[in-house]
């Protein structure tokens, strides 16, 4: 082939080349468009685990929940709270008089795997660790419901709290709990027998 004619095909092949890439590159641009642009998880992609509910079922000795009261905001001498805490091995309740925490009575009692399983799954139906996350004042309790009751509930590790939810009986503070908290207070409440007890003695202490 002679000089004038090979300078002919170098254009040609030149615009075939380029046809090519176009072509290819419509090919991908058309299967990331109809496959939602790569938006879609891949099968094994890992779901999102609702932490506090994975904490609340597990079983094993580290774990344990714990609810929190607190009364009316009133003078240092009369404010009033208690904790109830339950574990696998153990079930305790602490009353406190005092913004400091000054005890009042505390009672300690044995628990087992098997009762505990039952308590925590009676607290995961009834929606405990199904709450709206807050954050920043949202999710500040300092003077919150001045006239009424505060309830806070806590799943923990090893004493790390791993989520929180709390709500009270004032209008227009809900807080975070999604659950009914007659309904998951009672339920802490039932794991002290001497509960009724307990708190009275807090409520009747000078």
């Amino acid at each position: 082939m002679n000089r004038s004619g090979l300078q002919r095909l170098i254009p040609i092949i030149l615009v075939i080349i380029v046809v090519v890439v176009a072509v290819t590159a419509l090919v991908s641009l058309g299967r990331t468009m109809f496959s939602g642009g790569g938006d879609n998880p891949s099968p094994d992609a890992t779901p999102t685990i609702n932490s506090g509910k994975k904490a609340l079922t597990t079983t094993s000795g580290d774990y344990s929940v714990e609810m929190m009261w607190r009364g009316p905001i009133t003078a240092n001498e009369t404010f009033r709270s208690y904790k109830i805490a339950v574990s696998p091995t153990e079930r305790t309740m602490t009353t406190y008089t005092g913004y400091m925490g000054k005890e009042i009575t505390s009672e300690k009692l044995d628990n087992n795997t098997e009762a505990y399983t039952q308590f925590v799954y009676a607290l995961d139906r009834a929606k405990l660790m199904d709450g709206q996350k807050l954050s920043g004042a949202d999710n500040d309790l300092r003077g919150i419901c001045a006239n009424g009751n505060v309830f806070q509930f806590s799943t923990l590790q090893r004493s790390n709290v791993v989520q929180k939810y709390w709500t009270t009986t004032c209008k227009g503070s809900q807080g975070s709990l999604a659950a009914n908290v007659t309904q998951v207070s009672r339920l802490f409440q039932r794991q002290i027998p001497t509960y009724t007890k307990l708190y009275q003695k807090m409520v009747q202490t000078p």
